[in-house]
């Protein structure tokens, strides 16, 4: 089975009143086999702790999705050269050579679009160029992305008609992630001088693989931080799902219809023990924590919720290593013919990164 690590990594915060009691200790086999795992793998689990661990520490929820990020900068970097490519490798984790980075977004693309296909779930991975239609860029970074991202390049005219085009590429995503991401693009943040922006947009509708039944839906205490408390309604069901802990640490995997992805969930067993799970979280920690997680008969307690957020992430990803590409007079990105570009934050798909 499929994991959607990015899930537990958000999971932390919209999912802490989960309670698991080991029942019988009994073990099942899994219900599927697991997937081949994709090359890109390693590099975007590091990638995802190190953004989360950035993003923590600010007030309020968060809700992100580290492969959506990666996907949309991986064509970005396909036009970076010199000192802004490699800053990029290094933060986003890019290990692989070009060639084989993207051939394994595309590989990974492909694996997502057989899961939609069988239709368990609504699972659709979307990319889009929109480029200044008075611009020339090289024909090998549109084939590229068009070959490995499916990324069709929309003209349009952000030089006399931005506004215009700020509600085309809304309306855009809007279409694709079925009206949940709305206005993506807020006012104000294109002007005269974008000349391309790259858009990324993930939209995911699942039943569990086990429902839980709405009878047993009962309001209960949610603890939003160790001093506040408020009710919300809490689903329960009992039954056989991927389960283990350690001293510090529960560990629930919930499988989705169809039983190619999951939810996997990492709960703090102390009131106050959120913070330092989040500085546990490392590649190493997070692939022991949640790989070969026995069947085990438990009852689960799940809050229904609903949430948005939206972050800019240019002052994220520069301390992450990449401050070139968001320095107007470093930047290198060779997007069209005879010239060395400089890219401002425009140039990349934000704010939202959904």
């Amino acid at each position: 089975m499929s994991r959607l690590l990015l899930a537990a990594l958000v999971a932390l915060h919209i999912i802490s009143p989960l309670t698991a009691q080991d029942e019988t200790g009994r073990r099942r086999p899994p219900q599927s086999p697991p997937a081949e795992a994709s090359p890109l793998a390693p590099g975007n689990t590091a990638f995802a702790c190190e953004l989360y661990g950035k993003l923590s520490g600010k007030p309020g929820k968060l809700f992100l999705s580290p492969y959506s990020i990666s996907t949309a900068l991986a064509m970005t970097y396909a036009g970076a050269r010199g000192e802004t490519g490699k800053q990029m490798a290094h933060a986003l984790h890019f290990d692989l050579e070009q060639a084989k980075l993207h051939a394994g977004f595309t590989d990974l693309q492909s694996k997502l679009n057989a899961i939609q296909a069988k239709k368990h779930v609504q699972l659709s991975v979307v990319n889009s160029l929109w480029a200044q239609k008075s611009c020339a860029f090289l024909p090998d970074f549109l084939d590229l992305t068009r070959k490995h991202y499916e990324a069709g390049v929309n003209l349009v005219d952000f030089a006399t008609a931005t506004e215009a085009a700020r509600r085309e590429i809304n309306a855009w995503v809007e279409q694709k992630t079925r009206d949940k991401i709305k206005e993506l693009i807020k006012s104000g943040m294109l002007d005269a001088a974008t000349r391309l922006v790259l858009c990324n947009a993930i939209h995911f509708k699942g039943n569990w693989a086990s429902q839980f039944q709405k009878k047993l839906t009962k309001e209960a205490p949610f603890k939003l931080v160790p001093s506040k408390t408020i009710p919300v309604p809490l689903m329960t069901q009992k039954g056989a799902f991927g389960y283990q802990e350690t001293d510090a640490l529960q560990i629930l995997e919930v499988p989705y219809a169809g039983n190619d992805l999951s939810m996997v969930v990492l709960l703090p067993k102390s009131d106050d023990g959120l913070a330092t799970l989040e500085a546990a979280m490392t590649p190493e920690n997070v692939k022991a924590w949640t790989s070969k997680l026995p069947q085990r008969e438990v009852v689960v307690f799940l809050p229904k919720f609903k949430m948005t957020c939206e972050f800019q992430l240019a002052q994220t990803l520069a301390a992450l290593g990449m401050s070139d590409a968001f320095d107007a007079g470093k930047a290198d990105f060779l997007e069209w013919p005879g010239r060395r570009t400089s890219s401002s934050p425009r140039s990349f798909t934000r704010p939202s990164w959904m």
